[in-house]
């Protein structure tokens, strides 16, 4: 597995959590606060929210498939990304498995 594997997985991760995030304070400042001009910005994040978690999914997918996980982990990172905070916490986890990983992968062998 290369690490670009990995780098960009962790690149969608960070933006669809930031903008579910997002997407959270939004409804609530839409629904509980009754803000001016939160339902716009719900939309717009919504539909980037959206568009980005579809990528994420195929970003987490290709990482899970080449990194060989079983069905129940690879189901476990690709709902992270929708529960707010939860993408952050199930990336670091994925990253320092998975650089560890790679690390012994990349050691040169000693005869």
């Amino acid at each position: 597995m290369k690490r670009s594997v990995l780098t960009r997985y962790r690149v969608l991760a960070y933006v669809t959590g930031v903008l579910l995030v997002l997407l959270t304070l939004g409804m609530i400042a839409k629904y509980a606060l009754h803000l001016d001009g939160a339902a716009d910005f719900t939309r717009m994040v919504g539909i980037a929210h959206g568009w980005l978690y579809v990528l994420y999914l195929i970003f987490a997918f290709d990482l899970g498939s080449k990194a060989k996980w079983p069905v129940g982990k690879q189901l476990w990172v690709l709902l992270a990304g929708t529960v707010p905070t939860a993408a952050f916490f199930v990336e670091r986890r994925i990253t320092r498995e998975l650089e560890t990983k790679l690390a012994q992968d990349e050691a040169p062998a000693t005869a």
